[in-house]
């Protein structure tokens, strides 16, 4: 289940695709999949407080969503086009009860399209 609101152009749009997407449980499952969304230079701040990069988010994710296979339930999703090539989007998920807010910058790419950049989440309670 999705709460999304649209931001004013596509560029906002398809970013929020392409987030949605890499929330997918059959995207999450495939390192394949995943690569095809992040950026070479991707890097995040997990909500663990782990610093993560392209690698080892791809084998982290894909390695813990084939044991759990669990939906992420996003909420409150806004998007903004900070620059041509450059979008940001804030949301919140709860992950089987785990909560977190999160933001995400997805760039523009030449040849593969919007790839995700850098992403941070952080833990709260309600």
């Amino acid at each position: 289940m999705t709460d999304r609101t649209s931001g004013t152009g596509s560029a906002v749009d398809e970013a929020m695709e392409c987030e949605l997407r890499l929330l997918d449980p059959d995207v999450r499952n495939s390192a394949e999949l995943l690569a095809e969304l992040l950026h070479p230079e991707f890097s995040e701040f997990g909500v663990s407080g782990r610093r993560w990069d392209r690698e080892s988010i791809i084998e982290a994710v894909a390695d813990a969503s084939a044991t759990t296979g669990r939906a992420i339930t996003t909420m409150r999703m806004k998007g903004v086009q900070l620059a041509p090539d450059l979008v940001q989007l804030t949301f919140d998920t709860n992950t089987n009860g785990r909560l977190a807010h999160r933001s995400s910058l997805w760039r523009l790419t030449e040849d593969r399209g919007w790839l995700l950049y850098f992403h941070q989440g952080t833990p709260y309670e309600e």
